[in-house]
C-alpha cells in the first residue's frame, strides 16, 4: 500500500484521511485528558466530525501544550510504550514524545518511503552522520534504511575526519546529516587534501534545519552529489514527515495518509488557500502513543497540491523559509533570517557561512552582519561590501548598520547539532 498510496486520486485519499481522523480524535477523546478537556471547551464531541473537513473545527496543540504537560500528560498508553524521544529543549522544558511498537514499525515505513523516493535502493550504503540518542533524527534515519534494505553505517554526528575516510573507503553512497554539516565535511575533506567531489556519495539527505535554495546549490557543487530535503519533528513522530522526490526536486511531498498538512495564518490560525504562505499545522493520523490535533510547527511554508512530474499526487510542501517565532522586528521591519540569506548566498564570492547579531543602543535597534569571503576570493572586498549592502537595503528595507566581510575559515563551525545563526543581545 506504501508505494500506491502516494499515487491514490485525491479523492481516495481525503476518505482514507476521513477515516483515519475519526479514529485518532476518537483516541485523542478517551484516552488523553489533555485532549478531552480541550475537545469538551470548545464543544467539540468525537461524533461531531465526520470526515476530513472537520478538521478545522478541531483545536490547535502548541509546543506550549508539550511543555505543560510534560513530561507524558499527552500520552495515550502507558505499558505499551517502548521507546521514547525528547526534543532539545533548548528554549525550555523539552517535549518528550513516546512510540508503540505499531507507531517504531510506522516510522520505520515513512522513512524508508522517503529514503526510496529520495533516490536510495536497496542495497545502498547510507552513513547516517545524524545524533543519535534523545534526538529523532538518528534512529530515525537508521530504521528507515535498514528497512528499505540499504545497508547503514551509524557514524552519528562530529569526528568529521573520520566521517571523510568512512565515506571514502566504504564507498558510501548516500550520507545523512544537517545542510551546515555537509558544507562542513566538504571543507573538512579539502582540509585533509581529499576532493570531496571524489568521494563516492551521491546523495545528501539534508534535513534538521533550514536551508535555502543557494545552500543547497553550494551543497550540490561542493560534493557533487544530489541535495534532497527532509522534513520532520519530535511532535509527530520524528524525520518522515515529508521529503523531496528525486526526480522532481521540486517540494517536499508530505505523507498524507499519516500527517494531514494544512497552512493557516500565524496571527489569526485562519486556514490559508492553497500556495498562500503561512504556518505549517499537521494532524497525526496514526500515532498510538501520542495522537496529535492540528499541531503549530511555527514553521513558515505553501502547500500544493498539483500532481508531481514524478506522478506522485500528495501533497507538497516548500522549504521552510522561517518560524513564525523566528521573526525579528528590526526598527519596525519584520524580517525573517532567512531572508537575508537568501541574499548573501546571491553572491559567488562569499561562502555560506554569515552571523547575525542584534543589539539595542539608545533605544534603537542595530543589525550587524558578518559574512565569510569565499575560499578563492580575490577580488575587491570594499565593492563586493557595498554591492551586498544595497541589495540587502533593496530586501529589507534598510542596510545593515556594520557589514563585515572576513576571511574564509573565521566564523565558528559545529560538528554536532543546528547551526545557530542570529544572536541577539538585545
Amino acid at each position: 500500500m506504501s508505494e500506491s498510496i502516494q499515487r491514490e486520486t485525491r479523492q481516495d485519499l481525503r476518505e482514507l484521511q476521513s477515516e483515519r481522523l475519526r479514529e485518532t480524535v476518537e483516541r485523542a477523546y478517551e484516552n488523553v485528558p489533555f485532549y478531552r478537556n480541550l475537545l469538551e471547551e470548545a464543544g467539540i464531541a468525537p461524533g461531531d466530525v465526520g470526515g476530513i473537513d472537520d478538521v478545522e473545527k478541531l483545536p490547535f496543540t502548541t509546543k506550549e501544550d508539550f511543555r505543560d504537560e510534560y513530561p507524558d500528560g499527552l500520552f495515550a498508553v502507558d505499558d505499551d510504550i517502548l521507546r521514547i524521544h525528547a526534543s532539545s529543549g533548548t528554549t525550555g522544558k523539552p517535549k518528550i514524545v513516546a512510540y508503540t511498537e505499531s507507531d517504531l514499525e510506522l516510522w520505520d515505513e515513512v522513512m524508508a518511503r522517503s529514503m526510496a523516493a529520495a533516490g536510495i535502493e536497496p542495497g545502498d550504503t547510507v552513513q547516517n552522520a545524524y545524533g543519535y540518542g534523545l534526538f529523532t533524527g538518528g534512529l530515525g534515519f537508521h530504521g528507515g534504511a535498514e528497512a528499505l534494505g540499504a545497508t547503514v553505517i551509524p557514524s552519528g554526528s562530529g569526528n568529521t575526519q573520520r566521517q571523510v575516510e568512512l565515506a571514502r573507503d566504504l564507498e558510501s553512497d548516500a550520507i545523512g546529516c544537517t545542510p551546515s554539516y555537509a558544507l562542513y565535511l566538504a571543507e573538512t575533506a579539502e582540509e585533509m587534501g581529499v576532493d570531496p567531489r571524489d568521494l563516492p556519495l551521491s546523495t545528501v539527505l539534508y534535513g534538521a534545519e533550514p536551508c535555502t535554495e543557494p545552500m543547497r546549490e553550494a551543497i550540490e557543487e561542493r560534493l557533487d552529489a544530489t541535495g534532497i530535503e527532509n522534513y520532520g519533528l519530535s511532535e509527530l513522530i520524528g524525520p518522515g514527515v515529508a521529503v523531496e522526490c528525486a526526480e522532481a526536486q521540486d517540494g517536499m511531498h508530505v505523507w498524507e495518509d499519516h500527517f494531514y498538512p494544512e497552512i493557516v495564518d500565524p496571527h489569526t490560525g485562519e486556514v490559508l488557500p492553497e500556495g498562500k504562505e503561512g504556518e505549517l499545522v499537521l494532524t497525526s493520523l496514526t500515532k498510538e502513543a501520542l495522537p496529535v490535533l492540528r499541531y503549530r510547527t511555527g514553521d513558515l511554508t505553501t502547500l500544493t497540491y498539483e500532481k508531481c512530474d514524478c506522478g506522485r499526487t500528495m501533497a507538497r510542501m516548500d522549504s521552510v523559509t522561517g518560524r513564525a517565532d523566528d521573526l525579528l522586528i528590526v526598527r519596525g521591519v519584520n524580517l525573517y533570517p532567512s531572508q537575508i540569506e537568501d541574499v548573501v548566498l546571491e553572491f559567488d564570492d562569499v561562502a555560506p557561512y554569515y552571523r547575525i547579531d542584534l543589539y539595542r543602543e539608545d533605544n534603537l535597534d542595530r543589525l550587524e552582519l558578518t559574512v565569510e569571503l569565499a575560499a578563492d576570493f580575490d577580488g575587491d572586498s570594499d565593492t563586493l561590501r557595498e554591492e551586498m549592502g544595497e541589495r540587502l537595503a533593496n530586501t529589507l528595507s534598510f542596510r545593515p548598520d556594520a557589514l563585515e566581510l572576513v576571511d574564509y575559515g573565521t566564523i565558528e563551525r559545529t560538528e554536532v547539532g543546528k547551526v545557530k545563526r542570529v544572536y541577539d543581545h538585545r
